[in-house]
């Protein structure tokens, strides 16, 4: 099959209709990522930097690259360009208020505390639900912590485990806890203290496949996700998350989202704040 070439005097290669709808449907059918046309720029500029990086003549020639590799990786490294990595440390400060005021008093009987951060991106949230958590239980925290980060962008999860970040991205907190917590690591940037990076685990997992975890949680936040999502994969994704969170349990989302009009088994709290009907268990273990 013939595949449409780069516009005629043009020196830079074109995404086409045809190279953008196959990337969509790709993206839907692996990532549930759904890129409406008003995408189609997003897309050729992002993935134009991959035609650069790998020298490819044209998008279609990427498309037939990243189909052709068993490995995956050029799939992972798709994603990776076209995620949205974009948050910052006490993101949506309310929810950390909840947190520490009406869901952390229900859990200090336990031996430990397990929080799900889904999608983690480059690690600000869960870091963020470490240094609530800490601000709240002390130093070491008793009960104990532990933190799931996941994501889907290799490229996120490594910034992440690195836990550097410019000291500009910090300013916004304030002074006692940057000095509490972040530590100088280079000419204007700071790395996350190893007492918080010790408490985080992070991984690599797509929210739209089968998820087998060891556990389920009392408290997940999976905030500003589902707005890249239509309502069949919203209902997916609910369906998954619903499964690993605890009865009793709590789902954090993004302030700009909402469960209206999709199936699900949880109950509203208040606003991004929604809750798994039954008794919380002791210890958030899957039976």
């Amino acid at each position: 099959m013939s595949r449409e070439a780069p516009l005629a005097g043009s020196s830079h290669p074109v995404l086409t209709p045809r190279d953008f709808d196959n990337f969509r449907r790709l993206a839907y059918d692996k990532f549930g990522l759904n890129l409406t046309d008003s995408k189609h720029e997003l897309v050729a500029a992002r993935l134009g930097k991959k035609l650069r990086e790998m020298k490819m003549p044209s998008y279609s020639a990427y498309y037939d690259h990243v189909l052709a590799d068993r490995t995956g990786e050029s799939l992972v490294a798709l994603i990776d360009a076209l995620s949205t990595n974009h948050t910052f440390f006490l993101r949506e400060v309310a929810h950390f208020d909840f947190l520490r005021k009406t869901i952390l008093p229900g859990l200090l009987s336990r031996p430990r505390i397990d929080v799900w951060s889904a999608p983690c991106s480059t690690g600000e949230e869960p870091y963020s639900i470490a240094i609530t958590l800490f601000e709240a239980l002390g130093l070491p925290p008793r009960p104990e912590v532990h933190i799931l980060g996941t994501d889907i962008s290799t490229k996120a999860l490594a910034t992440a485990k690195k836990g550097i970040y410019s000291s500009q991205s910090v300013r916004p907190l304030p002074a006692s806890l940057v000095h509490k917590y972040f530590e100088n690591s280079g000419p204007a940037t700071v790395q996350v203290r190893p007492q918080l990076r010790h408490i985080v685990e992070f991984a690599r997992l797509n929210l739209i496949e089968p998820i087998a975890l060891k556990r389920t949680f009392p408290i997940i936040f999976c905030r500003n996700l589902m707005i890249y999502f239509d309502k069949a994969t919203q209902a997916t994704l609910l369906r998954q998350l619903t499964s690993c969170l605890e009865p009793g349990g709590y789902l954090l989302i993004g302030h700009s989202e909402s469960l209206m009009g999709v199936s699900n088994d949880l109950q509203y709290v208040q606003p991004a704040i929604y809750r798994r009907s039954g008794a919380s268990g002791s210890a958030g273990l899957r039976k």
